[in-house]
C-alpha cells in the first residue's frame, strides 16, 4: 500500500520546507493551501528541484469545515495509507485581548484555522490510521502554546488549545501504536515576520524545523518525541 505524507498549508514557510524534506526522502506528499496559484508554483518548483517527486495538491481553506472535509475526501480517494499527518495550517494575528472586537470574532477566526482545521481533519483520517495501527501525527504548535505573550492575544489561546488537542490524542492513541508529536517552534523566518527589524540570523530557519520533524518521524516505532521545542539560539524574540 502506498504511504502518503499529508501536510496542510504546504506552500509557504515551514509547510513548504516539510514538503521538500519528505519529497527528498522519496515519499509521495499531499498538501493543500487556499491559493491554487501558490500550489501550482509549488508543484513546478518541487518538480525542478526534486526530479520525480510525487506531489498531490488541492486548493482548500481548512478554516471552513466543508473545505476540510473536501480535502479529507481527496486524501482518502488516493487509496493509500496516511503514514504521516502534519497539521501545519495556521494563522497569526498580533494584538492584545483588550483591543479585540467585542463580538469575539478575532478568537473565533484564529480557533477555526489553528485548532478546528486540525481537529476536523484528524477525525476524518483517524479511523483508517487506527485500523492500520501505524502512523504519526504532528501538530504545528508554537512557543505561544506554553508561554503567553502580551501581544499574543487570541493567537496564544488558539495555540494553547492546539497543544491540548495534541496531548489528548497522544493519550488516546498510545494503545493503537500511533505516535503523536507537538512541534513548538519559536520565531521562524517566515512571512509572518516580514518587515521586522530583526536580522535573519535571529530566527530559526524553516528548514531546521522540517529537519527536526523528519528526525522525530525517523525514530524507531518504540520511541516518540512527545514535544519538540525549538527556539532561536539567542532565545525568544
Amino acid at each position: 500500500m502506498q504511504k502518503y505524507i499529508i501536510i496542510t498549508g504546504g506552500t509557504k514557510g515551514i509547510g513548504r520546507a516539510l514538503v521538500w524534506r519528505f519529497a527528498q526522502a522519496g515519499f509521495p506528499v499531499v498538501t493543500c493551501a487556499r491559493s491554487a496559484a501558490d500550489l501550482a508554483s509549488l508543484q513546478t518548483a518541487l518538480s525542478q528541484d526534486v526530479p520525480g517527486a510525487e506531489l498531490h495538491t488541492l486548493a482548500a481553506d481548512l478554516s471552513k469545515p466543508e473545505e476540510t472535509l473536501r480535502f479529507a475526501t481527496f486524501v482518502q480517494e488516493l487509496g493509500g495509507a496516511v503514514e504521516v499527518l502534519i497539521h501545519n495550517t495556521g494563522a497569526f494575528t498580533p494584538g492584545r485581548l483588550q483591543d479585540e472586537p467585542l463580538d469575539g470574532s478575532a478568537l473565533r477566526a484564529l480557533i477555526d484555522v489553528n485548532l478546528y482545521s486540525a481537529y476536523d481533519l484528524t477525525l476524518q483520517l483517524l479511523p483508517a490510521m487506527i485500523k492500520r495501527q501505524q502512523g504519526h501525527i504532528f501538530t504545528m504548535c508554537s512557543v505561544a502554546s506554553i508561554r503567553a505573550y502580551p501581544s499574543g492575544g487570541s493567537y496564544s489561546i488558539a495555540k494553547f488549545a492546539l497543544l491540548g488537542l495534541t496531548k489528548a490524542l497522544r493519550e488516546e492513541l498510545k494503545p493503537h501504536n500511533l505516535r503523536v508529536t507537538a512541534v513548538l517552534p519559536g520565531a521562524t523566518l517566515t512571512a509572518s515576520w516580514e518587515g521586522s527589524d530583526f536580522p535573519d540570523e535571529r530566527f530559526i530557519k524553516a528548514e531546521d524545523v522540517a529537519e527536526a520533524v523528519f528526525a522525530a518521524y525517523s525514530l524507531s516505532p518504540q520511541a516518540v518525541v512527545e514535544e519538540l521545542l525549538i527556539r532561536p539560539q539567542l532565545g525568544d524574540i
